[in-house]
């Protein structure tokens, strides 16, 4: 391998771990349209093993918008990046697969979660530890576009979760 290409596939890591960085930004920042711009025109997401939906990326990205409203609090950590490329010709067209692992630690809204169960309430001066912490790993199919590197798909695999369960007042909390 020469000099060049090694160079040039350095310059394509450090530009997939940004993609990755990013995409974890915009979920934890809840900025949606970002999120759909990681994506090429035919991305796919899937979160069906975290109890969400797989489809289309504007179709996924609908779909969090709404749920991630409970979790006003989340901050993704993806570590133990993976990295194989597939087709590496500098061009438009090469491949790569990432696999990542990832704890996510989120806190539910303070307030009602039940509209039609006032008891179903969040103390809101309750503590800022998180509520909710979930891990697994993902497991991403780029490509690279004229834009640059972009997301063909992700899928989640959650393993494992902690948490979960809103806390419920009680009528003697009032």
């Amino acid at each position: 391998m020469t000099q060049r290409v090694e160079l040039a596939a350095v310059i394509d890591r450090l530009a997939i771990d940004a993609l990755i960085t990013e995409y974890a930004v915009t979920v934890d920042d809840g900025d949606w349209d970002a999120y759909q711009q990681l994506f090429t025109p035919e991305g796919r997401a899937d979160y069906r093993s975290a109890g969400g939906i797989e489809g289309g990326y504007a179709e996924v990205a609908a779909w969090l918008a709404g749920t991630m409203r409970m979790f006003p609090m989340r901050q993704h950590l993806i570590v133990n990046r993976r990295l194989e490329f597939g087709a590496l010709d500098q061009d438009i067209g090469d491949t790569a697969r990432l696999q990542a692992d990832y704890v996510n630690p989120m806190r539910f809204a303070a307030g009602p979660h039940d509209p039609d169960d006032p008891d179903d309430a969040v103390d809101p001066g309750a503590s800022t530890a998180p509520d909710f912490i979930c891990g697994g790993r993902y497991a991403f199919s780029l490509v690279r576009t004229s834009s640059g590197w972009r997301m063909r798909a992700v899928a989640v695999r959650e393993k494992w979760r902690r948490g979960g369960d809103r806390p419920r007042s009680t009528p003697a909390d009032h």
